[in-house]
């Protein structure tokens, strides 16, 4: 069995008393496309700064590569090969498409014509190619999720972090985007990504960990997760899980 390319071992971070991550442990295979759900404050945004060194965890420990990088900064982490996108967008909005996404290339292009050469690239693979020399002030919300994504992408990632990707697109730009990630996942890349739109969650991921008040409960594919009465219960609240689980036992008589 292959080496996992990223694993988490009982890592756990408090802020004031507040466990935001506890003890959670798991590997993400190399070549995977996975998903970390649970419902909002549940410390999944934590565990992504945990994983690629924004913050350092109070205990426990993150394997890249077989290599420890517990609490590496973020820009030495890139440089192994592990890239993050953010909730929210915050391109260079006077710089072109282009530009934004040239300061991702030049981590690995020494030479400005290189890496916007390479951002060129990388703009076809994820459909900003026609808007390469907008200004990404003027992009809409899903250009510049497409742009974030771009710019993460342009650093020649192994490991790509998704952080809500899909937060605020509408169903049709959902849509759109899902066959963009999918297609960097078949490229080579282990895509693990955070996300609440579940229609694109069961599209996409081969597996998922559910988070909830920073803990671990269900793992699985996403069928499997989704029918777990914990997951319910995390996401619906106390009891949703017994009540569906009687009304499912009485329309069965």
């Amino acid at each position: 069995m292959a080496e996992p390319l990223l694993r988490l071992q009982a890592v756990s971070r408090s802020f004031g008393g507040l466990a935001a991550v506890q003890d959670v442990s798991f590997d993400v295979p190399p070549g995977s496309l996975s998903a970390l759900i649970g419902p909002n404050g549940a410390g999944k945004t934590t565990l992504f700064a945990l994983m690629s060194g924004f913050l350092r965890p109070d205990r426990g420990s993150v394997l890249f590569a077989g290599a420890d990088i517990t609490g590496q900064p973020p820009h030495l982490n890139a440089r192994r090969g592990m890239a993050r996108t953010f909730q929210i967008v915050q391109p260079f909005a006077a710089q072109t498409v282009r530009e934004n996404i040239a300061v991702g290339a030049h981590l690995h292009c020494a030479g400005r014509t290189e890496a916007l050469d390479e951002a060129e690239l990388v703009a076809q693979r994820v459909g900003l190619a026609p808007q390469l020399d907008k200004p990404a002030g003027d992009l809409t919300v899903a250009g510049r999720k497409r742009l974030e994504l771009a710019r993460a992408l342009a650093t020649r990632p192994r490991l790509l972090l998704l952080d809500e990707v899909l937060a605020g697109l509408n169903p049709q730009e959902v849509g759109e985007m899902v066959p963009v990630v999918r297609d960097i996942a078949a490229g080579g890349v282990t895509v693990l990504m955070i996300e609440h739109v579940m229609q694109a969650v069961m599209n996409l991921a081969s597996q998922v960990w559910v988070l909830a008040q920073g803990q671990l409960i269900a793992s699985g594919t996403p069928g499997e997760v989704t029918r777990d009465a914990r997951v319910i219960e995390a996401y619906l609240g106390h009891g949703t899980a017994e009540r569906l689980g009687r009304m499912a036992a009485g329309a069965a008589q």
